[in-house]
């Protein structure tokens, strides 16, 4: 049988595949005519970037002229150093740019470029938008004046260049998006609701604009797409044949009505050990072997793709897929089938190792998060069916994210590896250990029957993962805590058992470090209650469910009241007060703290200006607020809308601020004290050490926490520490408060230790904004003792 009776196959436009036909006698052969009802994407590509390197000009003049004009508008109110160096910046971009499009337009018409090269233009265009637009947000959100109208009117000229890009519809998208979005943010942030008209115009502006740009493209489409379709074009069918039996892993073959091979490639005949023509005339299934099941499938007469089985030959096998197409006569007869095949060994070990490789956690060779699911779903399938329990232990690393910070990543690799280690020798057969991720791993236990063998294990595990860890000769310690679920007894799912022994670590979590907790109902049940606070919070916002009370600031030398400090209650309408120490927690974890906080410093500033202008008022804020960087523009919108001087806020943080995200925090920080804004270092001496960040030029106050100040009545270590942050303090010229003073004693003995400024229940607990202004300008001389 020659090559020619092998009919080709092309795809129609509605998916299905037609079988092209030879008529007897017809002398053409099975070669007929294909027509592309698009151009090909690589010859679309290419002309989408000859288009837009004929833009380079246009686009270059029109970016630099308006980058020139607003450069000449802001002369006065921004550095010229920052200006001329923007400017340089975008010319630079824009000559960058239109070099990279000029040489990658240079190539032949045949030449198809690759899609990267769109990807590439799309990311220059976004970035010159991106160059474009970042000094006017700088300068509205630095407070610098800004014409927004003349502002506007280029930004305008800006979005009308985006024409230059319009034949790449998200190239001239996000060219739009970052102008008109990067002005209206700028516009909002520096001069607030007043600007929404303006911002409405430039959206409408924007909105035609891309509209206007997406047909000019869709029609330039139109147009390559009409240039760039392929004329029929007539091919020798026996040349394609041969290079695709020749260049590939596949190969053809054909079988008539009764399943009889009448035509194979030399290839497959490699393939089952057999020549060529020892296969003709002998049936398909027979050839493939009597248990392929091939016949039963050739049996129905229809279509089939990919029917994958294993060829034995010899000490070897071999993978490979079928797939064929029923020869129908012109008159409905079947006549046989005609296919191809593919050698799939290759391809199938790849896949084999891809699997193995996807179930492991690459830094420490243990199964991963998806592994330890399946082994958790396999074993509580055998506890169901044998009626021993199986167990899930989740461990957490205590302490580790500190080794990172201090000692690098590479050596908390090392320390994780050998964690994995530690746990895998200790856990041996009884158990599987996995990395769930970060610094979590998790323990599957088969037989977990003995709560008391489960617990003498997890001291075990608890006690190696303690051993100091010596890596680079440099000795590193962490702790591990562990929670605990059974299954079926706790969950009789994967994910129900997940949950519980999440839960149990975090109450272990919660209880200090190295500790172990098996699951209790008890833990969901405060885990539901979590859930129903945090509804009721979302629900709180915005009504009078929360309040400020403020706690007096007492001078320490004239014993008047120089300031409060902001205290936020929640007063829940069935549930009455709730604790801070309660609800606060929720607020962070949940997300919520950044829409309250937000709320409590408009609040508070609103209060502070009914009192005297020398009167200051204090807020804390959480370390998960100072990791938002919109905190500062909520700090600036509150004192504008309660027209009080920045001097006269203080935000108060705590030191465990720097355990996690410093960098971020005094960032944060350091735009905070540019408006003018106070910042206390809150129960200073109690949590991580932060004497590395007092001469940061951050702090203008710290608070000596109330146990210090209550011991120093008993213990003279204490006096003793006390007067070292104050010469720390005066050291930095810092402002000192004392707080949690109760006591006419407590007054004296912290005013003669140095403390500036006195905070306690001795001058009354925190009460409403009404009794505030009542005390203002109060002196407690006559109650203290001198």
């Amino acid at each position: 049988m020659s090559r020619e009776s092998m009919a080709t196959q092309d795809d129609t436009p509605n998916g299905q595949t037609q079988l092209s036909r030879r008529r007897e006698g017809d002398a053409r052969g099975p070669a007929h005519m294909i027509e592309e009802r698009h151009a090909p994407a690589g010859e679309v590509r290419t002309a989408q970037i000859n288009i837009l390197s004929r833009f380079t000009l246009y686009s270059g003049v029109t970016q630099t002229v308006c980058a020139l004009v607003f450069v000449i508008l802001e002369r006065q109110s921004l550095s010229l150093m920052m200006l001329l160096g923007w400017l340089a910046l975008i010319i630079a971009a824009t000559y960058l740019s239109a070099r990279w499009l000029n040489r990658t337009s240079m190539v032949r018409r045949t030449d198809q470029l690759p899609v990267s090269k769109i990807q590439m233009a799309i990311f220059d265009s976004a970035i010159r938008a991106v160059l474009w637009i970042s000094l006017p947000v700088y300068a509205a959100m630095s407070g610098a004046p800004i014409n927004y109208t003349f502002t506007g009117g280029l930004v305008a000229m800006m979005i009308v260049s985006g024409i230059s890009v319009a034949v790449i519809p998200i190239a001239v998208a996000s060219w739009v998006s970052i102008l008109a979005g990067g002005l209206a943010f700028a516009a909002l942030s520096g001069v607030g609701t007043i600007a929404l008209p303006g911002v409405g115009i430039l959206a409408a502006f924007a909105a035609a604009a891309m509209v206007g740009f997406l047909l000019l493209a869709r029609s330039w489409q139109g147009q390559i797409d009409r240039a760039g379709v392929l004329a029929a074009k007539r091919a020798d069918i026996r040349y394609l044949l041969k290079e695709y039996e020749d260049r590939g892993a596949g190969w053809l073959w054909q079988i008539d009505a009764q399943h009889c091979l009448t035509y194979v490639s030399p290839r497959m005949g490699e393939l089952l050990g057999t020549a060529t023509y020892q296969l003709l005339g002998k049936s398909l299934s027979s050839a493939l072997g009597k248990g392929s099941g091939i016949g039963t499938l050739l049996a129905k007469r229809e279509r089939f793709e990919k029917f994958e089985l294993e060829l034995e030959n010899g000490k070897t096998s071999r993978w490979i897929t079928l797939s064929g197409s029923p020869i129908v006569s012109e008159e409905g007869e079947f006549q046989g089938y005609r296919g191809v095949g593919l050698d799939i060994t290759d391809s199938k070990s790849s896949h084999a190792k891809l699997q193995h490789l996807a179930n492991l956690d690459v830094l420490t060779g243990l199964p991963n998060r998806s592994r330890v699911r399946t082994l958790l779903d396999t074993a509580l399938s055998d506890a169901k069916e044998k009626g021993v329990p199986c167990a899930i232990m989740f461990l957490d690393l205590d302490g580790f994210k500190p080794v990172n910070d201090t000692f690098g990543h590479p050596k908390g690799d090392a320390v994780l590896k050998t964690v994995g280690r530690r746990l895998s020798d200790l856990v041996g057969k009884r158990g599987s250990v996995g990395r769930i991720g970060g610094d979590e791993f998790a323990v599957v236990v088969d037989d977990a029957q003995s709560r008391i063998g489960m617990e003498a294990l997890a001291e075990k595990l608890i006690s190696a993962i303690s051993e100091p860890y010596m890596i680079d000769n440099v000795q590193i310690r962490i702790g591990l805590s562990i929670g605990c679920a059974y299954g079926p007894i706790d969950g009789d799912t994967v994910d129900d058992l997940v949950r519980k022994a999440d839960l149990a670590l975090y109450h272990a979590k919660s209880m200090g470090r190295a500790t172990f907790c098996n699951f209790d109902p008890q833990m969901q049940v405060a885990a539901e209650e979590r859930v129903r606070l945090e509804h009721d919070m979302r629900q709180a916002l915005g009504t009078e469910q929360f309040h400020l009370l403020y706690q007096p600031l007492v001078s320490a030398e004239t014993q008047r009241v120089t300031g409060f400090e902001a205290l936020l209650r929640w007063n829940h309408p069935t549930r009455g007060p709730i604790s801070p120490a309660v609800f606060i927690p929720i607020a962070e974890e949940s997300g919520l703290v950044e829409e309250l906080g937000g709320w409590v410093l408009r609040q508070a500033c609103m209060d502070a200006a009914t009192w005297p202008d020398d009167i200051t008022v204090a807020v804390n804020v959480s370390p998960s607020q100072l990791v938002v960087p919109a905190l500062p523009n909520t700090v600036s919108d509150a004192l504008r809308k309660s027209r009080i001087p920045a001097n006269r806020l203080e935000i108060e943080v705590t030191e465990s601020v720097f355990m996690s995200a410093a960098g971020n925090a005094v960032d944060v920080l350091k735009r905070l004290r540019t408006l003018g804004v106070g910042i206390a270092l809150d129960d200073f001496g109690t949590g991580y050490s932060s004497l590395g960040y007092l001469n940061k030029a951050v702090f203008h106050k710290l608070k000596i926490d109330g146990s210090f100040v209550r011991e120093a009545a008993t213990r003279e270590e204490t006096v003793s520490i006390i007067r070292a942050i104050v010469m720390l303090a005066n050291s930095f010229r810092l402002t000192i408060t004392a707080e949690g003073v109760e006591t006419a004693e407590d007054f004296n003995r912290m005013r003669d230790l140095g403390c500036h400024q006195i905070q306690g229940y001795l001058f009354g607990r925190p009460m409403p904004i009404e009794r505030t202004r009542e005390i203002v300008g109060s002196k407690w001389e006559h109650r203290l003792v001198g």
